[in-house]
């Protein structure tokens, strides 16, 4: 039976291991979240030992094709997948979900990353602030605005005092969003290109209510990756 390792925690990846048929699975999830969704078939929590160790681990368990559909911005996953996929002789596909893009009545300013975002706050700004519980000291760093961080998990104390951390898993509504927005005054959202639909609402919201936004880009893929955004398309290409 064919054997495929499925890198994940994300919608797609849960997804695509349920669509496997004739296929031993093994989805790997990073052990970030405390509580995580967990797909069907076997699961793997933790990490590998970076791209050497996950070639040794593939050849060990004799995988025949691996899937790196992580979340878009966990960057050193992708690259060690990438790496891993060269020492180890196992084609690799990455499964990626389509970005957000910009209608008509929204105002974004796209930036290239997470410091350039803190960058173009406004001072005293009241900021929105969606871009994972790690990414709150970045911010925090900005003493002259106050910010409403989300997250799944609680961020690591101490807390600053200019962040009030609101813990929560989508999918959201457009209405919870838009109260969110409204009862914290809040002036500015701050988000990554995530895609997807789980946590959409908040950019629905924001349009509705004149929030600009700042959209953090997606960073690359490494190059000769093979990728698809389609969950039945990458299913396919693993099932062989």
């Amino acid at each position: 039976m064919r054997r495929v390792l499925i890198l994940g925690g994300t919608a797609e990846a849960r997804a695509l291991a349920a669509s496997l048929v004739d296929v031993h699975v093994v989805s790997s999830l990073a052990g970030r979240v405390s509580d995580p969704r967990l797909p069907v078939g076997e699961v793997h929590i933790g990490g590998f030992g970076g791209a050497e160790g996950l070639a040794v681990w593939l050849r060990d368990h004799r995988i025949d094709r691996f899937v790196d559909a992580t979340h878009p911005f966990a960057e050193t996953m992708s690259a060690s997948a990438a790496r891993a996929s060269e020492l180890a002789g196992v084609p690799l596909l990455a499964l990626r979900r389509p970005g957000w893009s910009e209608e008509d009545g929204d105002d974004w300013q796209r930036v290239p990353s997470l410091a350039a975002a803190v960058g173009v706050l406004p001072s005293g700004a009241r900021v929105f602030l969606t871009t994972g519980r790690r990414s709150i000291p970045v911010f925090a760093a900005r003493t002259d605005a106050w910010f409403l961080a989300r997250s799944v998990d609680p961020p690591e104390p101490p807390v600053p005092s200019n962040v009030q951390v609101l813990l929560a898993r989508g999918p959201y509504t457009v209405d919870g969003e838009r109260a969110l927005i409204r009862g914290h005054r809040l002036e500015v959202l701050v988000t990554k290109d995530s895609g997807g639909t789980l946590t959409r609402a908040k950019l629905v919201a924001a349009r509705e209510t004149g929030l600009p936004v700042v959209m953090v880009d997606r960073p690359r893929l490494p190059e000769n990756v093979r990728t698809t955004d389609d969950v039945e398309a990458a299913a396919a290409w693993a099932q062989g």
